[in-house]
């Protein structure tokens, strides 16, 4: 509520204006200063909203010196209240203009302490000495301000239609979504990657992944999601990799890695064809090609065994052995002639976790696999089929050492009925840097977690 009791909901958006939806009428605009210029006479003021920007003009001989005197002083994201006719004007960027009839100062901005974030902070060389956007000391600092550049809010845009689409595709395909602890007692993808955490006298660790317990609900539920912050304590400082990310996870009962693998490409071709159709003007800021992201939405996702990638890696130069995960830097170089993502499949089972199934046809590799995305982005998705019998998964967890007691849970789902199942996870925040083309990954993620970061 206003200070006066009125109602303070905003009825009328800069999009819509832009759009014209109010051409020649006189409307109330609320939102923030975004540039600034202008004489004793005459200021022309960008207004910015959550929909758009539009250019304002006050005139002091229609305002009064009052008036002018407080549009003088909006220094840049001053909050503000706009009453004014709309006048399409093709010369205006976005096609309208608006003439200012009346102004409020909501939120004044100090000029002692101006707004810190300028244009000159946007593309820059980051501490690792890479052209990135936001990637500063000063931007990473003040990132909660930050987050209202053009930009970013771009960014959050395309994020938003991201976590849609993934949400419309599994509940289209009748999964249940279902939530997972983030406190667990053991590890998913390896000890070294666990973040530790006292848990009352008792050691617990923050979850690298949702699937065991979601494989504890898949006879339950048969099919079955999540969206949730997945943590990794890797120091790795590639442009792809953060210490708390967003897994979109999926469980399915009675599939093959076939199965699994035909919905992991069913998802990021919906995100794709999604944000083409939500984000059209977003992907166009950012200077995205249009057909591109159409091509990643419309066509097939080929499939390649780990021992052809091998083969291409080597005669690339590459240095690599074969029963080696592939690293960040051997997907870079192996994806660059992708034109579309591709699945690479039948890793070998010293490279994967005790959960991944031993492929009946030659127990050398897993029925596993990794989808990686063109344009040099590398793995955006892992999964497989999960090892299912209590013999095959006993057998599992001694060879690599692990203890059992942690996973009583998990072998209890293959004591009592277990059945031949699947998943995989996709990394949210990698899928939109791809398809945003984001110079690094935490340009999509409002507060970025990185090894050397944990504020603001």
């Amino acid at each position: 509520m206003g200070i006066d009791g009125e109602s303070m909901v905003k009825t009328t958006w800069i999009g819509d204006v832009q759009k014209g939806q109010h051409d020649g009428e006189q409307v109330e605009l609320k939102g923030w200063v975004k540039r600034a210029r202008g004489n004793n006479n005459i200021r022309f003021i960008v207004l910015r909203d959550s929909t758009g920007t539009i250019q304002c003009v006050g005139k002091k001989a229609n305002i009064g010196e009052e008036a002018f005197d407080a549009l003088k002083g909006a220094l840049i994201e001053t909050s503000v209240v706009f009453t004014g006719m709309v006048r399409a004007d093709e010369r205006a960027e976005g096609g309208h203009e608006l003439d200012i009839t009346a102004v409020e100062i909501v939120g004044p901005v100090n000029s002692e302490r101006p707004f810190p974030i300028t244009e000159a902070d946007m593309l820059v060389e980051d501490e690792d000495g890479e052209l990135t956007y936001g990637g500063t000391e000063h931007t990473l600092n003040h990132r909660h301000l930050y987050l209202r550049t053009t930009r970013a809010t771009t960014m959050l845009k395309l994020r938003s239609s991201a976590f849609g689409a993934i949400h419309s595709y599994f509940r289209g395909h009748d999964f249940l979504e279902y939530q997972a602890p983030n406190f667990v007692a053991g590890a998913v993808e390896g000890g070294s990657t666990l973040f530790e955490v006292p848990y009352f006298g008792k050691q617990a660790y923050l979850t690298q992944s949702w699937q065991l317990y979601a494989e504890a609900a898949m006879p339950a539920l048969e099919r079955l999601y999540t969206i949730a912050p997945s943590f990794r304590a890797e120091k790795s400082r590639t442009r792809r990799h953060l210490t708390e990310f967003w897994h979109a996870e999926m469980e399915m009962a009675w599939a093959t890695n076939n199965d699994i693998m035909a919905h992991g490409e069913g998802v990021v071709r919906h995100i794709a064809k999604a944000l083409l159709d939500e984000r059209e003007e977003e992907l166009t800021y950012l200077e995205r090609d249009l057909e591109l992201i159409a091509n990643y939405a419309d066509n097939p996702y080929p499939r390649m065994r780990y021992d052809e990638a091998i083969e291409i890696l080597q005669g690339k130069g590459v240095n690599v052995e074969w029963g080696q995960d592939l690293d960040y830097s051997k997907e870079k170089v192996l994806t660059q002639d992708f034109d579309v993502p591709h699945f690479l499949t039948h890793y070998p089972k010293i490279a994967k976790p005790f959960y991944h199934r031993v492929d009946p046809s030659d127990d050398k590799y897993v029925l596993c696999h990794d989808l990686l995305a063109p344009e040099g982005y590398g793995e955006i998705i892992g999964g497989g089929e999960r090892t299912w019998s209590e013999e095959e998964i006993l057998q599992r967890i001694d060879e690599e050492g692990t203890p059992r007691e942690p996973y009583q849970f998990y072998i209890d789902v293959r004591s009592y009925g277990g059945v031949p199942h699947g998943g995989f996870g996709l990394g949210v925040d990698r899928v939109v840097s791809w398809l945003a083309g984001a110079t690094h990954i935490r340009e999509v993620i409002p507060f970025p977690r990185t090894s050397r970061r944990v504020t603001p």
